[in-house]
């Protein structure tokens, strides 16, 4: 480009076009040696006392640029999105309570941690609730965590293979959770499950139904599985496993 070079003490200007020397690229150690530096700076403002990541926070460089989540499968990430209340005018060197509160209350998530990821990034990593069973909810059946609490999972979207639970009952649930847990195989078998009164509950295993005690362990459980494989070897099957008798399994056949 042409430049015009003006003097005060001159009736007349000159426009020339001035040769410009060519520009040395910048040799490799020194532009690791700067990055190095940016890091180095950066890592005393945050190690600083508390106005070092509000000196930061002033800086577009560090604009939050990207949000990621991570461990999301039910929950819709919109949804978080329009939680987290971020845009691109705010910093990721805001407090992360605050973010990590809005996430939190969401009713797919049981837990959250959001990490910083210069220069522009936020990584929500997220543990969700996980649905152990059907529960009856508002006169219909609902996915229900452990706990009885109630899951905004929509079934037409994300088809459950989990049990049928009579009613929200703790001990059911806790012993649904626990063989989702430990025993998978087992836990996919499990159709339905009920409370059968004070200190008995009962579940459907296919053909079989299962009777356990109130209290009943997932290690109790399993012990159906050596009773049910000596009968198949013996060309036997049960319609009924009664486990609420110490030390026994009782098989009763059709």
């Amino acid at each position: 480009m042409a430049t015009a070079a003006f003097d005060p003490g001159m009736s007349s200007a000159k426009t020339t076009t001035p040769k410009m020397a060519p520009k040395a690229a910048r040799p490799t150690w020194l532009r690791w040696l700067r990055a190095v530096g940016l890091l180095l700076a950066v890592g005393s403002m945050v190690s600083a006392p508390w106005w070092g990541p509000q000196v930061l926070a002033q800086l577009d460089y560090f604009h939050s640029r990207r949000v990621v989540f991570e461990g999301v499968r039910y929950a819709r990430p919109t949804e978080l999105v329009a939680r987290l209340k971020v845009d691109t005018l705010q910093s990721i060197w805001q407090p992360l309570e605050p973010l990590v509160d809005r996430i939190a209350a969401h009713p797919m998530v049981a837990s959250v941690v959001v990490e910083r990821q210069l220069p522009g990034t936020l990584l929500i990593r997220v543990v969700e609730r996980e649905p152990v069973a059907y529960v009856p909810l508002r006169g219909r059946l609902e996915p229900a965590d452990a706990t009885g609490r109630p899951l905004p999972i929509d079934p037409m979207r994300y088809p459950l293979d989990v049990p049928v639970a009579a009613t929200a009952d703790s001990s059911l649930l806790h012993l649904l959770e626990g063989l989702r847990k430990d025993a998978p195989r087992l836990y996919a078998r499990v159709s339905h499950g009920e409370r059968a009164g004070p200190e008995e509950m009962r579940f459907k295993l296919g053909g079989v139904t299962v009777r356990t005690s109130a209290d009943v362990t997932v290690a109790r459980f399993r012990d159906i599985l050596p009773v049910e494989a000596d009968l198949a070897r013996n060309h036997l099957r049960a319609v009924e496993l009664d486990l609420r008798f110490r030390d026994q399994v009782i098989a009763r056949q059709p």
